[in-house]
């Protein structure tokens, strides 16, 4: 099978870096070309590395960066990954859209227009079909977005009790780490030995995405979910990894093995597709009474291309009529690059690309 030709679009940052990581011997795509401002433009990537403890080919390591023109861009790739800063993602995006470049972004600049994709494949499947309703699809460009990182690890197990029971509302404290701030993300003096009650635009973000992503797709347009829903989020001194603690009120009564039940036997359409970064089992469940753990668990997922792709879940509870549950997910594998390549796999099987 021939592969598709890739862009990686700010390919000197973090989530960048992952994108790379991924691609690396992928059976669908083949990295094209590596992006960023021009003042990386002629540094081989090497020069520019900032992932850490991840082996990449000499190959890979030698390819050089090059500025973002999207015209360019077109003429060589069908595809791009965007890690680009939202700042820069919105207009740089719409640009490679328009030159018939379909994009899968991680950045927040289109994430709520209603047109877009706001995309986890084990969650929302059929709002894929969005994409056809942009006005650059039959040119071949598009965008789909991934949501943010710690909405992703919550969407994932609320879509299988969601699915079980219903949800009248959701509770969620989140303890993010600091790689989800990107490179080289809060100041060291800031974050170590202590937790910062802040995270700009997290909670409205939260808040806003789950609704649109557990929403139903009818007659080419979604129709938000109606449960309620409030974040509070915090900065932690842990490299990768976010964690949260969520409290639900379901639709249906239901006692906390139920639930486990429910989260065990998810087996939503990229694992019965086989998609190549689709871990086995997206939700693994832990029973032991202190998991799940940034550390113990962020990499959870197998085969090996998808580690760091399954949810960890663990303290399954009841409490006065409520569930209380921790949710642990890597947020630059799972919420970030490795989330935006199962949607672009996604989308090839599906025939978009």
């Amino acid at each position: 099978m021939r592969k598709v030709q890739v862009a990686v679009l700010g390919a000197t940052g973090m989530i960048g870096q992952r994108f790379v990581q991924l691609l690396e011997g992928h059976p669908y795509f083949e990295i094209g070309g590596l992006y960023a401002s021009e003042r990386s433009e002629g540094k081989t990537l090497g020069e520019v590395l900032r992932v850490k403890g991840v082996r990449f080919q000499d190959e890979t390591l030698a390819m050089r960066i090059e500025a973002l023109e999207p015209k360019a861009i077109a003429r060589r790739c069908r595809l791009a990954f965007s890690g680009l800063p939202t700042e820069v993602a919105k207009d740089a995006e719409a640009a490679l859209a328009d030159a018939g470049v379909a994009v899968f972004s991680n950045a927040a600049s289109h994430r709520m227009r209603a047109d877009v994709p706001l995309l986890i494949p084990e969650v929302n499947p059929d709002h894929l079909e969005l994409a056809r309703s942009q006005a650059t699809f039959p040119q071949g460009g598009f965008i789909v977005t991934n949501a943010n990182c710690s909405t992703t690890g919550l969407a994932v197990p609320l879509k299988a009790v969601h699915a079980a029971f219903g949800l009248k509302a959701c509770y969620v404290s989140t303890y993010q780490a600091v790689s989800g701030a990107g490179y080289p993300g809060v100041p060291s003096l800031d974050i170590l030995g202590n937790v910062v009650p802040f995270i700009r635009n997290e909670e409205e973000k939260m808040e806003e995405e789950i609704h649109k992503m557990l929403g139903t797709y009818k007659g080419g347009r979604v129709e938000p979910a109606a449960f309620d829903m409030v974040a509070s989020c915090a900065r932690v001194p842990v490299l990768d990894g976010h964690l949260e603690s969520v409290v639900l009120k379901l639709g249906k009564e239901a006692a906390a093995a139920e639930v486990v039940e429910a989260l065990e036997t998810f087996r939503p359409e990229p694992q019965a597709l086989g998609l190549p970064t689709a871990p086995l089992r997206p939700i693994i469940v832990r029973g032991e009474e202190d998991r799940p753990q940034p550390i113990a668990d962020a990499l959870a997922g197998e085969p090996e291309r998808a580690r760091g792709m399954a949810v960890s879940v663990g303290r399954v509870r009841e409490r006065k009529g409520y569930i209380k549950l921790w949710v642990l997910s890597h947020n630059t594998l799972r919420g970030g690059a490795g989330g935006s390549v199962l949607n672009a796999e996604l989308a090839k099987v599906k025939r978009l690309l």
